[in-house]
């Protein structure tokens, strides 16, 4: 016969779930990239994944491949081919290989002359070398843990979609709040990846692409390099890419070109922030409200986590835990008035 009665036996098996479940996360914890991607991916395109399965009838093993195919081709290729360029691109300003050397001379000049830092383009690329070092470890590291990363990203995502009413049906058994909430926190959990994926990558693309076209009409070196630095830094709603418009505009105007240079300053900080201001009311409009602390703060949470990947998980994340104590207050203040409404005829 047990020395155990009933309520001590499930405290020590409730205890025992927290000490494995917490084990177990730690364990996991160099995959939790994986895990937070395939959770994004499964958000990002299950609306296309019940259209091929529910309207178009294909298999759910063939439309949870074609899924696959379309974001390596579409988002995880492009994104890796576009930050080994930034790499490379980085290490040669760090190495010298740039032909950069009398642009950074008449920056100094510049600098030195007016804002009393004659070392201000050369401590700015050092600089840039070691934060780009720190931003993309994953791409730094051994090319095994990438395709570690993205194979068990896809092992995830490929049952998820296979076994999805299963999954979802486990979600909302195992939640710790009641259905509505559930199905409410499912809800804002899509509008928070919409606008944090989607949108930001929308506003990084045009953004990217209006401030390579600009370097290109004022013939600053390496355009397209620039444009993608910019798209990278338009995760930041405070900073941005119109914000290299400003060392290009002191470049020509250290040059000679002064006119080139105001012109240039006006269209990064007039059309291109516009742009940005403009695209972000209609992104949160139609797809989902973002604050802006909300981003900054989550990015500097998630560039130490993840690298690179943390300028979409780390506000996509912060979203979540907002998004969770805000169904922890709805559940705790319906508790709160249940216990009111028993408590009340005693109490008089």
């Amino acid at each position: 016969m047990s020395i155990f009665n009933y309520k001590q036996r499930n405290n020590i098996i409730l205890v025992s779930i927290v000490v494995l479940g917490c084990f177990l996360l730690y364990a996991l914890s160099e995959l939790f990239s994986s895990i937070l991607g395939a959770i994004v991916l499964f958000t990002i395109f299950r609306p296309f994944y019940l259209y091929m399965v529910e309207r178009r009838r294909f298999n759910k093993a063939l439309s949870a491949m074609i899924i696959i195919l379309i974001s390596l081709v579409v988002i995880v290729i492009p994104f890796l081919s576009l930050s080994i360029m930034v790499i490379g691109k980085i290490s040669g300003i760090n190495r010298e290989e740039l032909n950069i050397d009398k642009w950074t001379q008449k920056i100094d000049a510049f600098t030195g002359a007016n804002l009393n830092q004659p070392h201000f383009a050369e401590n700015t690329l050092q600089k840039l070398g070691a934060y780009a070092a720190d931003l993309f470890p994953s791409i730094l590291g051994s090319a095994a843990n990438i395709i570690l990363t993205l194979l068990v990203m896809y092992f995830l995502l490929y049952f998820m979609f296979v076994q999805m009413r299963e999954f979802e049906i486990g979600l909302l058994k195992y939640a710790p709040f009641r259905e509505q909430h559930a199905l409410k926190f499912a809800t804002e959990l899509r509008n928070s990846t919409y606008s944090n994926v989607l949108g930001q990558g929308i506003i990084a693309l045009v953004q990217g692409a209006l401030l390579a076209n600009g370097f290109w009409i004022f013939h600053i070196p390496d355009p397209i390099f620039w444009g993608v630095i910019g798209a990278f830094i338009s995760f930041l709603p405070v900073v941005g890419a119109p914000t290299l418009c400003i060392p290009a505009s002191i470049m020509l105007y250290a040059n000679g070109e002064k006119v080139q240079g105001v012109i240039l300053l006006l269209y990064g900080i007039l059309f291109i922030g516009n742009v940005d201001n403009v695209l972000r009311m209609v992104i949160n409009r139609r797809i989902g409200n973002t604050h802006p602390i909300i981003t900054v703060i989550g990015v500097f949470i998630g560039l130490p986590l993840f690298g690179i990947l943390g300028l979409v998980f780390g506000p996509v994340l912060l979203s979540y835990f907002l998004l969770l104590l805000e169904i922890y207050e709805t559940n705790r203040m319906a508790a709160d008035r249940l216990e009111r409404i028993r408590t009340g005829p005693e109490t008089q």
